[in-house]
């Protein structure tokens, strides 16, 4: 247990029927408001949005008469109710008197509130005083919060056991992800708990913690109202718990699949995958994995309930080294943007998808919408094809391009990184500072590789206007936004121009095969991201 790693054993899919029992684990809505009223159409809208109670933080209120709105609050509730009133030495808001707070959240008690959170440091004072006095449904969580990491094993254990020891009906622990591989702690405490057990991990790295927390048996996760309307770092919104990440159906037989990067919130891969999983009863749900180190994250993440991943910037080269098995073209481009696990002996099988998805894409475009298909002969042969950025996607784009038989030029800041792929697929090297005066001729084909211009730095672009006036086609590997700035000005030069999105949706197709053995839902794919 020690290793941190997760070892789950999970069941299989149920195509045959197609049903998806829902899970026991709660979505709970915390709510933040200056004022009664704007708490209550808050607590509408919890409902709404399919939270199974909320968490009522009294610490934000700015005029509080806790005689008179708790009694308000629970009366227009429409959902189970959760009182926290969270001090400032606890991450919370409240200032005052201690005794004055937990005589509140008694009162909320008396009341009829169905559960109220205490911080582990007053627990035994707080459920002292109201032995003999709870009611039969109520329910008391102790919490204790790390702000600064997620500890060992060991400590996990000791501190569930301090929790327990209070008399706690529900034990509560969130600390903070330093690495994505933390969450696997939580997870390991979570599984084995004998007790109604909430452990979350926050910030992003632990935003797993959050949406897999049914697989390994926690008790409640929390859901937001709105973007940024948080009462801990990293916790997502209830539409996309119920919604993006089909968390109802999340089940320990679950298997787990994800878009490994950093960064990676910007990643539109959940979406697809997880209305395709949901659309044929595949059992498996799809994440954001933000890595920092890929070789520890799948070391950490090693057991079969993990089955496969997508990889992005800027771990596609490193997955290479990864891998227990990489295919021969991936091995080829030097970059692998795909990986499955058998579930025989676990190993790790890397495959590159990008370079079909991305090459497929700009040939269609060059053809044009009258091009009959089985033609022979690509569009690309004989043109000159260049390529900005030598990554892993650069290299699947220079691999590809050749393979076509397009002369090949590369472009990058690094002119000794250009240089090295430029000579693994015969072509020519330029630095990035070069390629706004290279034009050895007009026709010419351009292909950003970079993340240079994606969200949130979307002003941003690999080359200047007045050079793109020498390329027939521009493409760019981002897609968000869909129309860059590079491709909003190679358009208005007068190019060809292809989005990223093309590419993300064609290299999806032999994954999601891969992923789960089904024909990939091609149709159902584009209509997915036809309003993106």
């Amino acid at each position: 247990m020690a290793s941190g790693k997760v070892l789950v054993d999970t069941g299989g899919v149920d195509l045959e029927s197609g049903r998806m029992s829902r899970n026991h684990t709660l979505i709970c809505c915390p709510l933040m408001a200056d004022s009664v009223d704007e708490m209550i159409n808050d607590m509408i809208k919890a409902k709404e949005y399919g939270a199974d109670l909320v968490e009522i933080r009294l610490d934000g209120f700015k005029n509080f008469d806790a005689q008179q709105d708790i009694q308000i609050l629970i009366k227009k509730c429409p959902l189970p109710t959760l009182f926290t009133y969270r001090p400032k030495w606890e991450g919370g808001l409240y200032e005052g008197d201690e005794k004055k707070r937990l005589d509140v959240l008694r009162l909320a008690m008396e009341s009829g509130a169905d559960y109220v959170d205490v911080e582990l440091q007053v627990a035994d004072e707080f459920n002292n005083s109201i032995y003999g006095k709870k009611p039969e449904n109520f329910k008391v969580i102790v919490s204790s919060h790390n702000y600064q990491n997620t500890p060992s094993i060991e400590d996990l254990g000791n501190l569930v056991a301090r929790i327990q020891a209070t008399g706690a009906d529900i034990v509560k622990i969130a600390t903070t992800a330093l690495d994505v591989t933390d969450v696997a702690r939580m997870f390991q405490i979570t599984v084995h708990s004998q007790v109604p057990i909430i452990g979350l991990v926050m910030g992003e790295r632990g935003l797993i913690s959050r949406v897999l927390c049914p697989k390994f048996g926690g008790y409640l996760t929390f859901g937001t109202l709105e973007v940024g309307k948080v009462s801990a770092p990293g916790q997502p919104t209830l539409k996309d718990l119920v919604n993006l990440f089909n968390f109802r159906q999340i089940g320990p037989d679950t298997k787990v699949f994800g878009i490994i990067g950093k960064p990676v919130a910007h990643s539109k891969s959940p979406l697809l995958y997880n209305e395709a999983f949901k659309s044929v009863g595949f059992k498996a749900v799809f994440v954001h994995f933000l890595v920092d180190d890929l070789a520890n994250f799948l070391r950490t993440y090693s057991s079969s309930d993990f089955a496969g991943f997508s990889c992005t910037i800027p771990h596609k080269e490193s997955a290479v080294e990864c891998c227990d098995e990489v295919d021969p073209v991936a091995k080829a481009i030097g970059a692998v943007n795909s990986m499955t696990r058998s579930p025989i002996d676990g190993k790790l099988h890397g495959y590159n998808t990008d370079y079909k998805g991305a090459i497929s894409a700009i040939e269609d475009a060059l053809r044009g919408p009258n091009h009959i298909h089985g033609a022979s002969g690509s569009p690309l042969a004989g043109r000159l094809f260049v390529v900005i950025g030598a990554g892993g996607a650069g290299k699947a784009l220079a691999y590809g391009a050749k393979e076509k038989g397009a002369r090949v030029v590369i472009a990058n800041r690094t002119y000794d990184r250009a240089r090295e792929l430029a000579n693994s697929v015969g072509g020519d090297a330029l630095s990035l500072a070069e390629l706004e005066n290279f034009h050895p001729e007009n026709d010419m084909i351009l292909a950003n590789t970079t993340s240079i211009g994606m969200q949130p730095k979307i002003d941003e672009t690999p080359i200047a206007k007045e050079a793109l006036g020498h390329y027939s086609l521009v493409f760019d590997a981002v897609y968000t936004p869909k129309i860059t700035r590079l491709l909003r000005e190679a358009e208005e030069s007068g190019a060809t121009v292809v989005s990223g999105l093309e590419m993300f949706i064609r290299q999806a197709y032999e994954q999601y095969e891969r992923f789960t053995g089904l024909p990939a839902p091609k149709e159902l794919f584009r209509k997915i991201l036809s309003n993106y």
